[in-house]
């Protein structure tokens, strides 16, 4: 009982703090190098397209590897993984400024790829092990918080670094940032519980046809196409959204204005749904019930087409909701784990992130080609709909466990 009486003093803020340092500059790397693109294109002699496919190949590699590195995590542990793959991609991200070929930027991609599939699964491994459950939520929020975080601050650090230093001593300097965290995480391992299963461990631990079964089952699909639905939704507002509305006849900046009001409520919604989440029981009615907000606000974004200040507005609450919904999101899985699986559940799930990264880009890219331009945000509303299906049954099941 002592060791659960010292994880309600102060200590799970530590912990958390460590792991949402990691977190971030997962995030913080993803978005690191298309601000570079107008000026790599240069430098490597090769057109937009190209540099596309070596960001492409990150999310390729993360998406085919992050499963098996679930399993990982859940047969030897979080926390060694979670140092290395945090210094790795640090590793990735510092060489590429210090080697200015196209060959190395790909191969240095996939290698930072595989580094990043590995925090989700041991993030939520080493949180679900080491923070009280009362306070489950707002750990989880903080945590996503950080990862919105490192996605805003990237493009504004690395320009501001292009015109101090140039883009490779730019990128060496954020390499080295990263690799300062990895090592802070390295001494302060100690601080970090982890559960993972032993010989003889709970069923669906390690990579037995009991944890291929777990994964297959209908609970964690769901939760799966729980992920791509959020991947989706978000990536079709945030990405194309500013596209959508200039073909509408917004201008450029009224239209980057309405949608950086869905981008920055977002965070703020992460904040407010910890709390939220660590006070409800049904997270998947909370989860429900902003996906049903958020397709109500784009649809009548499409249906309307209201002036530019109601559109701001709109996607304010759409960005809110979908804020909201990510704490009780990550503790509807948590709810349909069983102990010792965390790490490939959560690994498994995430995948879905990376389908809908995949997915998402060429079905919206054919849209505006193809479509009236409001036909993108019809199809978030739609999407943020069929969610909601995915979402109850997740909630359905992890409530009856």
């Amino acid at each position: 009982m002592a060791a659960d009486t010292t994880l309600a003093a102060p200590r799970p803020m530590r912990i958390i703090g460590l792991i949402s340092a990691g977190h971030f500059f997962s995030h913080f790397y993803m978005l690191l190098l298309p601000p570079l693109f107008p000026v790599l294109r240069e430098v490597y002699g090769v057109g937009f397209t190209e540099l596309g496919l070596a960001i492409t190949a990150f999310s390729v590699v993360t998406g085919l590897t992050q499963a098996p590195v679930g399993f990982l995590v859940d047969r030897i542990g979080a926390r060694q993984l979670l140092v290395a793959g945090v210094l790795l991609e640090s590793l990735a991200i510092l060489l590429i400024g210090v080697f200015p070929y196209y060959l190395a930027l790909v191969g240095l991609m996939m290698l930072a790829g595989l580094a990043n599939a590995v925090y989700h699964p041991a993030d939520y491994s080493i949180l679900n092990a080491s923070v009280p459950g009362e306070r489950m939520g707002r750990a989880f929020s903080l945590h996503t918080f950080a990862g919105y975080l490192g996605d805003a601050v990237a493009p504004v650090t690395i320009i501001a670094l292009l015109g101090w230093v140039g883009w490779q001593q730019g990128l060496v300097l954020c390499g080295l940032a990263g690799t300062a965290v990895g090592l802070l995480l390295w001494l302060n391992g100690d601080a970090f519980r982890d559960i993972h299963p032993t010989a003889g461990g709970p069923p669906g631990g390690g990579a037995s046809p009991a944890g291929w079964r777990l994964l297959l089952g209908l609970p964690v699909i769901m939760g799966f196409l729980f992920f791509v639905g959020i991947s989706l939704t978000g990536r079709g507002l945030s990405g194309f959204g500013v596209s959508a509305l200039t073909l509408e006849g917004v201008s450029l900046g009224g239209a980057s204005a309405v949608i950086s009001a869905f981008l920055f409520a977002a965070p703020v919604g992460v904040l407010l749904g910890g709390g939220i989440a660590d006070r409800v029981r049904h997270h998947h009615r909370v989860a429900a019930g902003c996906f049903l907000v958020m397709a109500t606000a784009v649809a009548l974004v499409a249906w309307l087409q209201p002036p530019l200040i109601v559109v701001g507005v709109l996607l304010a609450i759409a960005g809110l909701a979908n804020g909201i919904v990510a704490p009780s999101r990550d503790m509807m899985i948590r709810a349909v784990t069983p102990p010792g699986a965390m790490g490939k559940v959560f690994g498994f799930v995430s995948t879905g992130f990376n389908v809908g990264g995949i997915v998402g880009p060429p079905l919206f890219g054919y849209l505006l080609d193809h479509a009236a331009p409001v036909t993108v945000f019809w199809t978030v509303a739609l999407m943020s709909l069929i969610t909601v299906a995915t979402v109850l049954e997740t909630g359905r099941r992890g409530h009856r466990r």
